[in-house]
Protein backbone atom coordinates (compact mmCIF):
# COMPACT_ATOMS: atom_id res chain seq x y z
CA UNK A 1 0.00 0.00 0.00
CA UNK A 2 1.11 3.42 -0.82
CA UNK A 3 2.19 5.70 2.11
CA UNK A 4 -0.01 9.03 3.19
CA UNK A 5 1.47 11.80 2.20
CA UNK A 6 -0.05 14.81 3.51
CA UNK A 7 1.34 16.98 0.37
CA UNK A 8 -0.53 14.76 -2.12
CA UNK A 9 -4.03 15.05 -0.01
CA UNK A 10 -3.23 18.81 0.13
CA UNK A 11 -2.63 18.99 -3.62
CA UNK A 12 -5.92 16.97 -3.92
CA UNK A 13 -8.15 19.56 -1.92
CA UNK A 14 -6.69 22.44 -3.64
CA UNK A 15 -7.68 20.85 -7.48
CA UNK A 16 -11.04 20.03 -6.02
CA UNK A 17 -11.01 23.84 -5.04
CA UNK A 18 -10.42 24.40 -8.47
CA UNK A 19 -12.90 22.20 -10.22
CA UNK A 20 -15.56 23.48 -8.03
CA UNK A 21 -15.02 26.76 -8.97
CA UNK A 22 -14.84 26.59 -12.47
CA UNK A 23 -17.82 23.83 -12.72
CA UNK A 24 -20.54 25.78 -14.63
CA UNK A 25 -22.91 23.51 -12.64
CA UNK A 26 -22.09 25.18 -9.73
CA UNK A 27 -24.86 27.62 -8.88
CA UNK A 28 -27.04 24.82 -8.84
CA UNK A 29 -25.37 22.92 -6.36
CA UNK A 30 -27.42 23.03 -2.75
CA UNK A 31 -28.04 25.89 -1.26
CA UNK A 32 -29.10 26.20 2.36
CA UNK A 33 -33.16 24.86 3.38
CA UNK A 34 -33.21 26.03 6.87
CA UNK A 35 -31.19 27.78 9.44
CA UNK A 36 -30.86 26.82 12.98
CA UNK A 37 -29.72 28.24 16.66
CA UNK A 38 -28.37 25.17 18.42
CA UNK A 39 -29.41 24.15 21.97
CA UNK A 40 -26.06 24.82 22.83
CA UNK A 41 -26.08 28.39 21.57
CA UNK A 42 -23.12 27.10 20.25
CA UNK A 43 -21.56 26.88 23.91
CA UNK A 44 -19.17 23.23 25.34
CA UNK A 45 -17.76 23.15 21.39
CA UNK A 46 -13.99 23.52 20.83
CA UNK A 47 -12.86 26.48 18.37
CA UNK A 48 -12.09 24.03 15.87
CA UNK A 49 -14.70 22.38 15.91
CA UNK A 50 -17.31 24.69 15.01
CA UNK A 51 -17.48 27.54 12.56
CA UNK A 52 -20.17 29.92 13.96
CA UNK A 53 -21.68 32.56 12.35
CA UNK A 54 -22.45 35.89 14.09
CA UNK A 55 -25.99 35.41 13.53
CA UNK A 56 -25.43 32.12 15.93
CA UNK A 57 -27.54 30.56 13.07
CA UNK A 58 -26.03 27.52 11.54
CA UNK A 59 -27.17 26.79 7.60
CA UNK A 60 -28.50 23.71 7.08
CA UNK A 61 -28.67 21.83 3.66
CA UNK A 62 -30.63 18.79 2.28
CA UNK A 63 -29.17 15.44 2.32
CA UNK A 64 -27.57 14.29 -0.50
CA UNK A 65 -28.26 10.65 -2.38
CA UNK A 66 -24.85 9.68 -0.87
CA UNK A 67 -26.06 11.08 2.32
CA UNK A 68 -29.46 8.35 2.59
CA UNK A 69 -26.92 5.17 1.29
CA UNK A 70 -24.72 6.36 4.20
CA UNK A 71 -27.40 6.72 6.48
CA UNK A 72 -28.83 3.00 5.69
CA UNK A 73 -25.29 1.46 5.83
CA UNK A 74 -25.59 -0.58 9.34
CA UNK A 75 -22.25 -0.68 10.72
CA UNK A 76 -22.10 3.11 10.27
CA UNK A 77 -24.99 3.68 11.97
CA UNK A 78 -23.95 1.40 15.02
CA UNK A 79 -20.69 2.75 15.50
CA UNK A 80 -22.13 6.79 15.21
CA UNK A 81 -20.10 6.99 11.77
CA UNK A 82 -22.92 7.79 9.11
CA UNK A 83 -24.04 10.52 11.60
CA UNK A 84 -21.16 12.38 11.67
CA UNK A 85 -20.94 12.11 7.75
CA UNK A 86 -24.58 13.33 7.70
CA UNK A 87 -23.73 16.63 10.01
CA UNK A 88 -20.46 17.09 8.06
CA UNK A 89 -22.25 16.79 4.75
CA UNK A 90 -24.96 18.84 5.63
CA UNK A 91 -24.26 21.54 8.70
CA UNK A 92 -20.72 22.59 7.23
CA UNK A 93 -20.59 25.05 9.85
CA UNK A 94 -19.96 22.00 12.48
CA UNK A 95 -16.28 21.30 11.73
CA UNK A 96 -16.11 18.19 13.88
CA UNK A 97 -19.12 16.64 14.75
CA UNK A 98 -17.62 13.47 16.91
CA UNK A 99 -16.97 17.09 19.46
CA UNK A 100 -20.63 18.01 18.94
CA UNK A 101 -22.48 18.13 22.63
CA UNK A 102 -25.11 15.70 22.40
CA UNK A 103 -27.71 18.18 23.41
CA UNK A 104 -27.41 19.29 19.59
CA UNK A 105 -27.94 16.05 18.48
CA UNK A 106 -31.38 16.12 18.27
CA UNK A 107 -32.07 19.07 16.85
CA UNK A 108 -29.36 19.21 14.05
CA UNK A 109 -31.60 15.81 13.08
CA UNK A 110 -34.75 17.64 12.90
CA UNK A 111 -33.27 20.39 10.78
CA UNK A 112 -31.57 18.31 8.50
CA UNK A 113 -35.15 16.31 7.91
CA UNK A 114 -37.12 19.32 7.57
CA UNK A 115 -34.08 20.49 4.81
CA UNK A 116 -34.89 17.11 2.95
CA UNK A 117 -38.41 16.35 3.49
CA UNK A 118 -39.84 19.15 4.74
CA UNK A 119 -41.87 19.73 8.29
CA UNK A 120 -44.09 17.15 8.44
CA UNK A 121 -42.96 13.56 9.37
CA UNK A 122 -45.02 10.43 9.55
CA UNK A 123 -44.90 7.73 12.32
CA UNK A 124 -46.45 4.67 12.06
CA UNK A 125 -46.89 2.24 15.06
CA UNK A 126 -49.13 -0.69 16.26
CA UNK A 127 -51.69 0.50 18.65
CA UNK A 128 -51.83 -1.12 21.96
CA UNK A 129 -54.34 -3.97 22.62
CA UNK A 130 -55.52 -4.31 18.90
CA UNK A 131 -52.28 -5.12 17.45
CA UNK A 132 -53.51 -2.43 14.13
CA UNK A 133 -51.25 -0.02 12.64
CA UNK A 134 -52.15 3.62 12.72
CA UNK A 135 -50.00 6.71 11.03
CA UNK A 136 -49.26 10.14 12.99
CA UNK A 137 -48.58 13.21 11.22
CA UNK A 138 -45.47 15.17 13.78
CA UNK A 139 -44.76 18.67 13.22
CA UNK A 140 -41.21 18.82 13.42
CA UNK A 141 -41.15 22.63 13.76
CA UNK A 142 -42.29 22.32 17.07
CA UNK A 143 -40.03 19.45 18.29
CA UNK A 144 -36.97 21.83 16.97
CA UNK A 145 -38.36 25.07 18.55
CA UNK A 146 -38.89 23.31 22.06
CA UNK A 147 -35.19 22.00 22.01
CA UNK A 148 -33.63 25.66 20.88
CA UNK A 149 -35.38 26.84 24.12
CA UNK A 150 -34.37 25.03 26.83
CA UNK A 151 -31.13 26.13 28.48
CA UNK A 152 -28.34 23.55 30.14
CA UNK A 153 -27.56 24.16 33.75
CA UNK A 154 -24.03 23.65 34.48
CA UNK A 155 -23.50 24.62 37.78
CA UNK A 156 -24.54 22.70 40.75
CA UNK A 157 -23.85 23.86 44.69
CA UNK A 158 -22.81 20.48 46.83
CA UNK A 159 -21.67 21.23 50.34
CA UNK A 160 -18.89 23.55 50.02
CA UNK A 161 -18.13 22.59 46.59
CA UNK A 162 -19.52 24.42 43.30
CA UNK A 163 -19.36 21.98 40.46
CA UNK A 164 -19.72 22.80 36.93
CA UNK A 165 -20.83 19.98 34.36
CA UNK A 166 -21.08 20.09 30.42
CA UNK A 167 -23.15 17.05 27.88
CA UNK A 168 -21.31 14.78 26.79
CA UNK A 169 -19.79 14.96 23.43
CA UNK A 170 -21.19 12.71 20.86
CA UNK A 171 -18.10 10.58 21.02
CA UNK A 172 -18.33 10.25 24.47
CA UNK A 173 -22.44 9.44 23.64
CA UNK A 174 -21.55 6.61 21.45
CA UNK A 175 -19.04 5.45 23.36
CA UNK A 176 -21.71 5.13 26.46
CA UNK A 177 -24.32 3.48 24.69
CA UNK A 178 -22.21 0.40 26.10
CA UNK A 179 -24.01 1.05 29.28
CA UNK A 180 -27.54 0.19 27.72
CA UNK A 181 -25.75 -3.21 25.83
CA UNK A 182 -24.86 -4.17 29.23
CA UNK A 183 -27.60 -3.11 31.26
CA UNK A 184 -29.71 -5.35 28.59
CA UNK A 185 -26.68 -8.39 28.97
CA UNK A 186 -27.79 -8.49 32.51
CA UNK A 187 -31.65 -8.75 32.17
CA UNK A 188 -30.82 -11.37 29.60
CA UNK A 189 -28.57 -13.31 31.68
CA UNK A 190 -31.10 -12.86 34.62
CA UNK A 191 -33.88 -14.21 32.60
CA UNK A 192 -31.74 -17.09 30.61
CA UNK A 193 -32.76 -20.54 32.34
CA UNK A 194 -30.70 -23.01 30.35
CA UNK A 195 -27.73 -21.38 32.22
CA UNK A 196 -27.00 -22.66 35.22
CA UNK A 197 -26.78 -20.58 38.47
CA UNK A 198 -23.32 -20.25 39.24
CA UNK A 199 -22.24 -19.46 35.96
CA UNK A 200 -25.25 -16.89 35.50
CA UNK A 201 -23.88 -15.34 38.78
CA UNK A 202 -20.46 -15.56 37.34
CA UNK A 203 -21.80 -13.36 34.08
CA UNK A 204 -24.01 -11.44 36.00
CA UNK A 205 -20.91 -10.47 38.19
CA UNK A 206 -18.46 -9.10 35.24
CA UNK A 207 -21.55 -7.28 33.17
CA UNK A 208 -22.12 -5.47 36.42
CA UNK A 209 -18.59 -4.64 36.88
CA UNK A 210 -18.24 -3.11 33.20
CA UNK A 211 -21.82 -1.27 34.06
CA UNK A 212 -20.47 0.22 37.62
CA UNK A 213 -17.17 1.52 35.72
CA UNK A 214 -19.34 2.78 32.97
CA UNK A 215 -21.70 4.54 35.08
CA UNK A 216 -19.06 6.44 37.14
CA UNK A 217 -16.91 6.99 33.84
CA UNK A 218 -19.80 9.02 31.89
CA UNK A 219 -20.11 10.67 35.61
CA UNK A 220 -16.98 11.90 35.71
CA UNK A 221 -16.57 12.83 31.98
CA UNK A 222 -19.77 15.19 32.59
CA UNK A 223 -17.76 17.28 35.51
CA UNK A 224 -15.84 20.07 33.63
CA UNK A 225 -14.65 21.12 36.61
CA UNK A 226 -14.94 21.75 40.73
CA UNK A 227 -14.31 24.37 42.84
CA UNK A 228 -13.58 24.73 46.62
CA UNK A 229 -13.32 28.49 47.51
CA UNK A 230 -10.25 29.89 45.66
CA UNK A 231 -9.06 26.34 44.04
CA UNK A 232 -10.35 25.02 40.83
CA UNK A 233 -9.61 21.53 39.78
CA UNK A 234 -9.99 20.99 36.48
CA UNK A 235 -7.69 17.99 35.91
CA UNK A 236 -9.51 15.03 34.68
CA UNK A 237 -7.44 12.25 36.42
CA UNK A 238 -7.80 14.18 39.75
CA UNK A 239 -12.23 14.51 39.32
CA UNK A 240 -11.69 10.82 38.20
CA UNK A 241 -10.13 9.82 41.67
CA UNK A 242 -12.59 11.75 43.66
CA UNK A 243 -15.25 10.08 42.15
CA UNK A 244 -14.78 7.08 42.76
CA UNK A 245 -13.59 8.32 46.30
CA UNK A 246 -16.98 10.12 46.96
CA UNK A 247 -19.40 9.28 49.48
CA UNK A 248 -22.87 8.00 47.71
CA UNK A 249 -24.59 11.67 48.53
CA UNK A 250 -22.89 13.71 46.23
CA UNK A 251 -22.60 10.90 43.34
CA UNK A 252 -26.63 11.14 43.23
CA UNK A 253 -27.09 14.72 43.49
CA UNK A 254 -24.77 15.19 40.57
CA UNK A 255 -26.57 12.07 38.81
CA UNK A 256 -29.77 12.61 39.76
CA UNK A 257 -29.08 16.63 37.88
CA UNK A 258 -27.29 15.01 34.96
CA UNK A 259 -30.54 13.61 34.69
CA UNK A 260 -32.70 16.45 34.67
CA UNK A 261 -30.69 18.24 32.15
CA UNK A 262 -31.00 14.95 29.84
CA UNK A 263 -34.58 15.19 30.17
CA UNK A 264 -35.02 18.83 29.18
CA UNK A 265 -33.29 17.24 25.86
CA UNK A 266 -35.56 14.44 25.20
CA UNK A 267 -38.12 14.52 22.96
CA UNK A 268 -41.26 14.09 24.66
CA UNK A 269 -44.05 11.45 23.45
CA UNK A 270 -46.75 11.38 21.27
CA UNK A 271 -50.04 11.56 23.76
CA UNK A 272 -52.51 9.37 21.77
CA UNK A 273 -56.54 9.73 22.75
CA UNK A 274 -57.76 6.11 21.32
CA UNK A 275 -61.27 6.51 19.30
CA UNK A 276 -64.29 5.02 21.33
CA UNK A 277 -63.90 2.18 18.62
CA UNK A 278 -61.00 1.28 19.36
CA UNK A 279 -61.09 1.19 22.84
CA UNK A 280 -64.05 -1.39 22.49
CA UNK A 281 -61.50 -3.80 20.51
CA UNK A 282 -58.99 -3.78 23.53
CA UNK A 283 -57.36 -0.49 23.29
CA UNK A 284 -56.33 1.88 26.25
CA UNK A 285 -57.87 5.08 25.97
CA UNK A 286 -54.67 6.92 26.57
CA UNK A 287 -51.49 5.91 25.23
CA UNK A 288 -48.34 7.30 24.38
CA UNK A 289 -45.94 6.94 21.11
CA UNK A 290 -41.56 7.94 21.65
CA UNK A 291 -40.28 9.32 18.92
CA UNK A 292 -36.86 8.54 17.82
CA UNK A 293 -35.43 9.19 14.70
CA UNK A 294 -33.87 5.99 12.84
CA UNK A 295 -33.77 4.21 9.65
CA UNK A 296 -37.46 3.57 9.59
CA UNK A 297 -38.70 7.45 10.05
CA UNK A 298 -35.59 9.21 9.16
CA UNK A 299 -36.36 8.77 5.88
CA UNK A 300 -39.83 10.17 3.87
Amino acid sequence: MAEFNPDDANENLRSLAQVSEQNPLKKYFRQPKVYITLPSKGRFYNPDAIDMPESQELPVFAMTARDELTMQTPDALLNGQATVDLIKSCMPNILDPWQMPSIDLDASLIAIRIATYGEQMDLTTKEPGTGEEKTFAVDLRQLLNKLVTVEYETTINIQDMTVTIRPLTYREFTESSLKTFEEQRIFNLVNDEEIDDEEKLARFNTSFAKLTDLTVSVLSKSIHQIQIGDTVVTDQGHIDEFIKNTDKEFFKEVTDHLEGQRAKFTLEPIKVTSTPEDIEKGAPENWEIPITFDQSNFFA
